[in-house]
């Protein structure tokens, strides 16, 4: 058993595997879940080969069964979580005419209803220690909705005011819930492959980096708790804003 475990749900090759990495890095073992774990095979392997301990997992974070499975897994057979990551992407871009019933809930289930399953699991252990650290992945959408993402905005909204209830009641029990609002583009595969000035942007410190985002997880969870964030917006120096 360890003594420092972090799960990253929304294990992504951009985001989620840069989070994933660093708290690799501060000693922890590293409990990685994504619908297909293996895709999660090449960060296996570089974490291992650097001598750090990961776990990949699959897991729908819509399934409320499957979400209770892999907390109770975990704290069963490898540790005790002591900070939780909900990085589950939804960005699909879709005009309100577009948006049907079922695209728009499978949307809300994704962003905003995913992160409630998470954070709510996450209490529960934590609770008992009274301790811990949860943090969320917002965006911009999380605090302004942008023509052709009313699905979209509306579940990081809600993913949103989740955060904020929850840091308000667990605050006062030592647990430090957190959310971060990414206010801009992300280097990552989609991006290089759909906009077309991101190699310019790169080049000039324009679009966020991945690693240099994830710092920030590991920050916000080693903060002492007379000086908890609950918010931390970020973006490039050349994000309007």
């Amino acid at each position: 058993m360890t003594e420092q475990v972090a799960l990253i749900i929304g294990a992504g090759d951009a985001i989620g595997s840069a989070i994933a990495r660093k708290f690799a890095e501060q000693g922890f073992t590293v409990c990685a879940a994504r619908r297909n774990s293996d895709r999660l095979a090449p960060l296996v392997k570089e974490l291992t080969e650097a001598g750090r301990t990961i776990h990949a997992f699959s897991c729908d974070a819509r399934k409320e069964e499957a979400i209770g499975e892999l907390f109770a897994g975990i704290e069963t057979d490898i540790g005790q979580i002591d900070v939780v990551v909900f990085n589950v992407g939804a960005n699909v871009p879709m005009g309100i005419l577009d948006t049907d019933s079922r695209k728009f809930y499978k949307i809300w289930e994704m962003a905003c209803f995913a992160g409630f399953l998470t954070g709510r699991e996450a209490a529960r252990y934590m609770t008992q220690r009274g301790r811990g650290t949860i943090i969320f992945t917002g965006a911009t959408a999380s605090v302004r909705g942008a023509a052709g993402f009313a699905a979209f905005a509306s579940a990081k909204h809600g993913l949103r005011a989740l955060a904020q209830s929850m840091a308000r009641e667990l605050g006062p029990l030592n647990i430090h819930v957190a959310h971060v609002v990414i206010d801009a583009a992300v280097d990552t595969r989609w991006i290089e492959e759909n906009v077309p000035e991101s190699a310019a942007l790169k080049l000039k410190d324009g679009i966020v980096s991945p690693d240099a985002l994830a710092d920030n997880y590991v920050m916000l969870q080693q903060q002492p708790r007379n000086a908890w964030t609950f918010e931390l917006d970020i973006r490039p120096w050349i994000e309007r804003w």
